[in-house]
């Protein structure tokens, strides 16, 4: 029995400059944050059944790997060269689809419990990059290289990617207190809305990749409001840093009308109108989860506010171990 769990994040400055169609042109960089929310994989091998067998959102039991429906269990076995005799079950502390990058912890904690199965050990740098592979190449998922990364690591990590795709990680210079107070004062809530985010994801490679300038400018324009929320973080300006939220907000919404609607800029309005400096919906967008910065007697009118619109609130800490094997036996 194996069980291997990785954390999920909240995007805090950068997203949308770790997609290739756009690094690989002006380099990327990301700002993230490790939670305590995990995607949890368990292993066991069936000591008389040589099938594989998967549980998930759905059930699968299938004699070939090529029969998998699930593209990253598929990828993933192929890749390792496992094809029969596994038991593989998921579990996640949110569902799918809610911006938490949810598949990108979920392929690491399956890499890293496949490799403790064949007893092979991956540095987090290795298993990330090993996740990148199947995910956007072998699975062909329009996704970056932001979650995969972050899972991996953990903490409060800075990402830059060079044009060729190497990924320099680097912690943020956060004073314990600074980290309190953004802990403290970021408040999120979930919308109740689940979306897929390759359509919006697909989009914007395509756009990019076209040299929209529309979308290529708001994309510099969200890689310097990230290196703009570094600097505040690492200044203890955490002010600063909810109203760069703000900025970052309105910049991304000019990438595709798919990002927020009526309903979602409802929610938004009402939360800087209690009180929040800033905000944003984390991930590609079009629903999941809000992000509030709310500090000192704000958070009480913010919190109103959104349990009047049916909200409800997540509530979390910063994980700082990233992808681990909890038990291998």
């Amino acid at each position: 029995m194996i069980i291997s769990r990785a954390p999920l994040r909240i995007p805090l400055g950068g997203g949308g400059t770790d997609l290739a169609s756009y690094y690989s042109e002006y380099g990327g960089f990301i700002l993230s944050a490790a939670i305590n929310a995990y995607v949890v994989i368990t292993i066991n091998q069936p000591r008389v059944d040589d099938s594989i067998r998967l549980k998930y959102a759905e059930s699968e039991i299938v004699e070939s790997v090529d029969s998998i429906r699930h593209p990253l269990f598929r990828e993933a076995l192929r890749h390792l060269d496992i094809h029969r005799n596994v038991e593989i079950a998921s579990l996640a502390d949110v569902p799918a689809g809610t911006g938490l990058g949810s598949s990108g912890s979920f392929l690491v904690a399956l890499l890293n419990a496949l490799h403790a199965m064949k007893r092979h050990h991956l540095p987090p740098a290795a298993l990330a990059e090993e996740a990148c592979l199947i995910e956007i190449d072998r699975a062909g998922q329009p996704v970056g290289k932001h979650d995969q990364y972050i899972a991996a690591f953990g903490g409060l990590t800075c990402l830059d990617i060079d044009r060729d795709g190497t990924v320099q990680v680097t912690p943020l210079s956060i004073s314990e207190h600074a980290v309190e107070e953004l802990r403290s004062n970021c408040l999120v809530f979930f919308t109740g809305v689940i979306r897929r985010s390759f359509d919006i994801l697909a989009q914007q490679n395509l756009s990019t990749a076209s040299r929209d300038s529309a979308v290529v400018e708001s994309l510099h324009t969200t890689k310097q409001i990230g290196l703009d929320i570094k600097k505040a973080l690492e200044g203890d300006d955490l002010d600063q840093f909810g109203h760069l939220l703000d900025a970052h907000w309105q910049n991304k919404k000019r990438r595709s009308a798919k990002i927020s609607d009526p309903g979602l800029d409802a929610i938004y309005d009402a939360a800087m109108s209690a009180g929040a400096f800033g905000g944003k919906l984390m991930g590609a967008g079009g629903g999941g989860f809000f992000l509030f910065y709310c500090p000192g007697k704000t958070k009480f009118p913010v919190r109103s506010a959104m349990r009047t619109l049916g909200l409800k609130e997540f509530f979390f800490d910063f994980d700082n171990n990233g992808a681990r094997i909890l038990l291998n036996v």
